[in-house]
C-alpha cells in the first residue's frame, strides 16, 4: 500500500509545481502581447497588415508577422518587411527579451534608432533598412551587442559618425551602413571584427583613409567602400583576405596603384575601382583572377596597354576601362572570353582597326567611343551571334571611314546604334528600316550623302533620330510620321530640300525638333500647335514663308529659333502677315460718285460728321486711359505708403522686440532662428532707401546690423502673387531656414503681416557673381581656379538643395554671392515655394531677369519642372562663368545666345576662342574644354540628357589635374 500513497504524493507535487510554474510564466507572454501592443499604438497601418494583433489574446505567436518558440510561446521573430508602416520604433519592442530576429525594412518608418532596443540581450539579425530614419546612431545601441550577427541600416537619412561601440560586436558576420548621410573616418577598429563577412558602407560621407590591419578579417568576402570620399591608398594587404568574392572601391580619391597582393584572390568575381585617382599601367597580373566576372576600373589615369593574360578571365562577362589613358590596340585574346556580354572601352587612345571580334562574341553592348580608331565598319558577311545579342553600339567620336553597312539591318535586337562624329561617307542604307527594336539612332556629325530612305519609318520603335551635320540632300520622307515613338528629331545642317511634310505633326511624343541650317520651303504646318510636349523647335535659316503657328508653346519660342527665313511672318518675328481680307474701298473727297464730279452736298456732310465721330471717340479713349494710368500710379502709391507703414509700426522700437525666437508685436510676428532679434541701429532704418543693396523678381535687398556687430540682408518681398496665408508662408519659410550648406546663403528670420514680409538672410560681403564677372573691369578679373571653385561650389551647394528635396527655379549669376574667403554661395533659392500656386507663366513673370538661364520646359505646361531645370540654369551659368559673356547679349541686329555660340564653336573646333579673354592664357586647356562641355551638356535642351547634380560633382572633380588635388589636400 505504500507505493500507491507515494505516487499519488509525487503526482500531486507535480501537479502544484506545473500550476506554479504556469501562474509566473503568464505575465512574460502577456509581457510580449503588451509590448507589441504598445509598439503598434505608435503606428499608422494603412493597409491594415496588423489587423490580427488583438490586446485580447494571451500570445501572439498567430499574428502577422510573428513567429514565437514552439516550447515557450515567447516571441522570437519580428518579421514586418514592406508592410507600409509609418511612424515612430516605439519602446515596447524591448519588452520582447526572446526576440532573435527584428526585421522592419521597406517601411517608412522615422525618427531615431532608439537606443533601447540594446536591452533585447537575445537579438542577432536587426534590419531596420530603406526606412525614413534620421539622426545619428547613438552609442547605447552597440553597447549589449554579444549575439548580434548581422546588422542593416541601408538606405536611411543616419548621419554622423559611426559608432564606436559597433566594434565590441565581435560576433559580428554582416554589416550595412549603404546609403545614408554618415561622415568621419573609418573606425580604426573595424577590422577587429574578425567574424566579419559582408561589409557595406558605401554611399556615404566617409572620409580619410583605410586604417590598417584589414588582413585580420580572414572570412570577409564583400566589402563596399563605394561612393564615400576617402582617400590614401588602397589596403596593400588587401590580397591576404583570400575568401574575397566582392570588393567595390568605387566613387573615392583612392591614389596609387592596385596593390599587387590582389593577384591572390583568385576567388574574386566583382572588382570595381572606378572613378578614382589610381595610376600606372594596368596590370598584366589580373588575368590570373580566374573567377573574375565583373571588372571595372573606369574613371582613372592607368596608362599603357591593355594585358593580353585579359583572354585567360573565361568567366568574364562585363569589363569597363573607360575614360583612362590607355593606348595601343585591344588585344585580340579577347576573343577567348567567350562569356563577354558587356565591353566598355570608351575615353581612351585606342588606335589601328576596330577589333574583329567585338562582332563574333555574342556581346549585348559595346562601346569604343571617343578613341582614335579608324579604318572602316566591317560586319560579318555571313551569319554571326551578335546579330541576335547586340543591343548598345557605340563607335562615335572616332576617325572611322567608309560607309555603314547594309547588314546593319541585321541587328534584330538593337536598341541603340551611335556612329556619330567620324568621317563616315555613302549614303544610310534601305536597312535601316529593318531596325524594328532601336531606340536611338545617331548618325550626325559624318559626311552621309544621298537623301534620307523612306524605309526609316519602318522603324517603329525609334524615340531619337539624329543625322544633323551630314550632306544630306532631297526630301524629309513623310514616312518619318510612322515613327510614333519619335522624341527628338534632329536633321540640322544639312541641304534638305522641299517643305516639312505635314506627318510631323503626327509625332505626338515629340519634344525637340531641329530642321535647321537647311533649304526647306514652304510654310509650316498648323497642326505643329498640337505637339503638347514639344520643348525645343528650331527652323532657322531656311527658305520657309508664311505665318508662324500660333499658340501653346510656338507663342513662347524666342526669335533665334526662326531666323533666317526672311518671308515667315508673326509676332515672333516681329513681321506683320499680310491680311487675306478683300481691301476697303476708299472714296477720294475730291472726286464725285462717279469720278466726274464733286461729292454731293448730303454725302459729304456725313463724312464730316463721321470723321468727327472717330475723332470723339479717339479722345475719350485717350481720357480714359491717361485716367487709368493716373489712378494706377495713385494706387501704387498708395499701396507703397501703406507698405513702409506697416514697416515703420512693425518696427517701432527696440520695446517691439526680445532676444527670444518668437516675438509676437501688435502689427507683426518676428521669427529669428539664430537667437539674435535686436538690431544695432534702431528698426526704423531697416528699410531705409540708403540701405538698399539690390533688387530682383521676388523684392528689395536691404543691408542692416544685429547689435552683436554682425551685418544681415533683409529681403523685402513684393506682395503680389506672394503668399497670402501666414500659416502656409511660416510653414515654407520655417522649412528653407533649416537648410544649411558652406555654399548656400543662410535664412535667418523672418517677418510677417499680411501686407509686409522680409526674409533676414546671412549677408555675404564679396558681391554678386554677375558684378565680378560683368561690372568689375580688367583689375577685378578672377582667376582661374577661382572660376573652378565657384562652379564647383555651386554645384555643391544645388546638390544639397536636392538632397533636400528641394528646386532653387532661379539659377543666375545675381543670385550667386561671393563671401570674403572667395567661395560661392547661392541665394534666393526656392522663393518661388511662396507662390500661391506653381504656375510656370506666373513664375516664369517673376523671374524674367533670368532670361537665357531658363529651361526651355517652363514654356510647356505638359512637361514636369524638376531638379533638371536647376542643371540647366547651372549649365548656363557654368559657360557665363568661363567666358565671361551674358547667357542673351543684344547686338545691333542680331541676338547671341551664349550656349548656341559655345555649342557652335566647339563643333567647329575653335572652343579656346571662347573663354574669357581675360585669363589671357592662365588657365589648363585639359580642365577649361570639358568643363565647357560639361556646361553644355547641363544646358541640353532635353531634361534626361542632363546628368544630376552629383553627377556634376564627381565630373568636376575628376576634370581636376593631380598636381591641384595634391595641392588642395596638402
Amino acid at each position: 500500500m505504500l507505493l500507491p500513497v507515494k505516487l499519488v504524493s509525487f503526482l500531486f507535487l507535480l501537479q502544484s509545481w506545473l500550476l506554479s510554474a504556469q501562474s509566473l510564466a503568464a505575465p512574460a507572454f502577456n509581457d510580449d502581447v503588451l509590448g507589441l501592443i504598445v509598439f503598434k499604438a505608435g503606428l499608422s497601418d494603412p493597409q491594415s497588415r496588423l489587423v490580427s494583433w488583438s490586446e485580447e489574446d494571451n500570445v501572439a505567436c498567430k499574428w502577422a508577422g510573428v513567429k514565437c518558440d514552439p516550447n515557450t510561446s515567447r516571441v522570437t521573430e519580428l518579421a514586418l518587411d514592406g508592410f507600409s508602416l509609418s511612424g515612430h520604433i516605439g519602446r515596447g519592442l524591448a519588452r520582447l527579451q526572446s526576440l532573435t530576429l527584428l526585421q522592419l525594412s521597406r517601411n517608412n518608418f522615422s525618427g531615431e534608432i532608439p537606443p533601447i532596443l540594446a536591452q533585447i540581450p537575445s537579438l542577432e539579425v536587426l534590419d531596420l533598412s530603406s526606412n525614413a530614419l534620421s539622426g545619428s546612431i547613438s552609442e547605447a545601441l552597440f553597447q549589449q551587442c554579444g549575439r548580434l550577427k548581422s546588422i542593416s541600416l541601408a538606405k536611411n537619412s543616419l548621419s554622423g559618425p559611426l559608432p564606436k561601440s559597433l566594434t565590441s560586436c565581435l560576433n559580428l558576420q554582416r554589416l550595412n551602413f549603404s546609403s545614408n548621410r554618415l561622415s568621419g573616418q573609418l573606425l580604426p577598429g573595424i577590422w577587429s571584427l574578425a567574424s566579419l563577412r559582408f561589409l557595406d558602407l558605401s554611399d556615404n560621407l566617409l572620409e580619410g583613409e583605410i586604417p590598417g590591419g584589414i588582413e585580420s578579417v580572414a572570412d570577409l568576402k564583400v566589402i563596399s567602400l563605394r561612393n564615400n570620399h576617402l582617400v590614401g591608398l588602397l589596403p596593400e594587404s588587401l590580397g591576404k583576405c583570400l575568401n574575397l568574392k566582392s570588393i567595390d572601391f568605387g566613387g573615392n580619391y583612392f591614389r596609387g596603384s592596385l596593390p599587387v597582393s590582389m593577384r591572390e584572390l583568385g576567388l574574386c568575381r566583382y572588382l570595381d575601382v572606378s572613378l578614382n585617382s589610381l595610376t600606372g599601367e594596368f596590370p598584366d597580373w589580373i588575368g590570373e583572377m580566374g573567377r573574375l566576372e565583373f571588372l571595372d576600373i573606369s574613371g582613372n589615369k592607368f596608362s599603357g596597354r591593355v594585358p593580353s593574360s585579359l583572354g585567360n578571365l573565361q568567366l568574364l562577362k562585363q569589363v569597363n576601362v573607360s575614360r583612362n589613358r590607355l593606348s595601343g590596340s585591344l588585344p585580340e585574346s579577347f576573343g577567348g572570353c567567350v562569356s563577354l556580354r558587356v565591353v566598355d572601352f570608351g575615353h581612351n587612345s585606342f588606335s589601328g582597326n576596330l577589333p574583329s571580334w567585338i562582332f563574333v562574341l555574342a556581346l549585348e553592348s559595346a562601346s569604343l567611343n571617343g578613341n582614335r580608331y579608324s579604318g572602316s565598319i566591317t560586319f560579318p558577311a555571313s551569319w554571326s551571334q551578335s546579330f541576335e545579342s547586340l543591343q548598345v553600339l557605340d563607335l562615335s567620336s572616332n576617325a572611322l571611314t567608309g560607309g555603314i553597312p547594309g547588314a546593319v539591318g541585321n541587328f534584330s535586337r538593337l536598341q541603340s546604334l551611335n556612329v556619330s562624329c567620324n568621317s563616315l561617307a555613302g549614303s544610310i542604307p534601305a536597312s535601316v528600316g529593318e531596325l524594328n527594336t532601336t531606340r536611338v539612332l545617331d548618325m550626325s556629325h559624318n559626311r552621309l550623302s544621298g537623301s534620307i530612305p523612306p524605309e526609316v519609318g519602318r522603324s517603329v520603335s525609334l524615340q531619337q533620330l539624329r543625322l544633323d551635320r551630314n550632306m544630306l540632300i532631297g526630301a524629309i520622307p513623310k514616312e518619318i510620321g510612322n515613327c510614333s515613338s519619335l522624341t527628338s528629331l534632329v536633321l540640322s545642317q544639312n541641304n534638305l530640300t522641299g517643305p516639312l511634310p505635314g506627318s510631323v505633326t503626327n509625332l505626338s511624343n515629340l519634344e525637340v525638333l531641329d530642321l535647321s541650317f537647311n533649304n526647306l520651303s514652304g510654310s509650316l504646318p498648323k497642326e505643329l500647335t498640337n505637339l503638347s510636349r514639344l520643348v525645343s523647335f528650331n527652323v532657322s535659316f531656311n527658305h520657309l514663308e508664311g505665318e508662324l503657328p500660333v499658340g501653346g508653346f510656338f507663342n513662347t519660342i524666342p526669335s533665334s529659333s526662326v531666323i533666317g527665313n526672311p518671308y515667315l511672318c508673326g509676332s515672333i518675328v516681329k513681321q506683320s502677315c499680310p491680311a487675306v481680307h478683300p481691301k476697303p474701298l476708299v472714296l477720294n473727297p475730291n472726286s464725285s460718285v462717279s469720278n466726274h464730279g464733286p461729292l454731293p452736298p448730303n454725302l459729304r456732310h456725313k463724312r464730316i460728321v463721321l470723321s468727327i465721330s472717330s475723332l470723339v471717340a479717339i479722345g475719350a479713349a485717350v481720357f480714359i486711359a491717361l485716367g487709368v494710368v493716373t489712378v494706377s500710379i495713385l494706387n501704387m502709391h498708395a499701396r507703397t505708403s501703406m507698405a513702409r507703414s506697416a514697416a515703420a509700426s512693425a518696427f517701432s522700437g527696440d520695446e517691439d522686440f526680445s532676444p527670444s525666437h518668437d516675438t509676437e508685436a501688435n502689427y507683426g510676428k518676428l521669427v529669428m532662428f539664430s537667437g539674435e532679434a535686436e538690431f544695432a541701429t534702431g528698426a526704423q532704418s531697416l528699410l531705409n532707401k540708403n540701405c538698399e543693396i539690390g533688387r530682383g523678381g521676388f523684392g528689395t535687398v536691404y543691408k542692416t546690423e544685429l547689435r552683436a556687430g554682425r551685418s544681415i540682408a533683409i529681403k523685402k518681398l513684393n506682395t503680389t502673387s506672394l503668399v497670402k496665408c501666414q500659416e502656409d508662408f511660416e510653414r515654407e519659410v520655417k522649412t528653407l531656414g533649416k537648410i544649411r550648406h558652406l555654399n548656400l546663403v543662410t535664412l535667418e528670420g523672418y517677418y510677417w503681416t499680411p501686407s509686409l514680409q522680409l526674409l533676414i538672410n546671412e549677408y555675404v560681403s564679396g558681391g554678386s557673381l554677375h558684378k565680378h564677372l560683368h561690372d568689375g573691369g580688367e583689375d577685378s578679373c578672377l582667376a582661374w581656379q577661382q572660376r573652378f571653385n565657384i562652379i564647383l561650389g555651386i554645384a555643391k551647394g544645388l546638390a544639397h538643395l536636392h538632397r533636400m528635396g528641394v528646386i532653387h527655379y532661379n539659377m543666375k549669376s545675381s543670385n550667386v554671392l561671393i563671401d570674403v574667403s572667395g567661395d560661392p554661395k547661392v541665394g534666393d533659392f526656392a522663393l518661388a515655394r511662396l507662390l500661391p500656386g506653381l504656375d510656370r507663366y506666373i513664375l516664369s513673370s517673376k523671374i524674367q531677369s533670368a532670361l537665357g538661364y531658363m529651361a526651355p520646359e517652363f514654356a510647356c505646361q505638359s512637361v514636369k519642372i524638376t531638379e533638371k531645370c536647376d542643371v540647366y540654369g547651372f549649365g548656363v551659368l557654368t559657360l557665363e562663368v568661363l567666358t565671361g559673356k551674358r547667357p542673351v547679349e543684344y547686338m545691333e541686329d542680331d541676338v547671341v545666345v551664349l550656349s548656341d555660340m559655345v555649342r557652335e564653336a566647339l563643333d567647329e573646333g575653335r572652343i579656346e576662342e571662347c573663354i574669357d579673354m581675360r585669363l589671357k592664357g592662365g588657365y589648363p586647356v585639359e580642365e577649361a574644354i570639358p568643363v565647357i562641355k560639361l556646361g553644355l551638356i547641363c544646358a541640353s535642351q532635353v531634361p534626361s540628357n542632363r546628368p544630376d547634380m552629383e553627377e556634376v560633382i564627381r565630373i568636376l572633380e575628376l576634370i581636376q589635374s593631380s598636381s591641384e588635388k595634391e595641392e588642395m589636400e596638402s
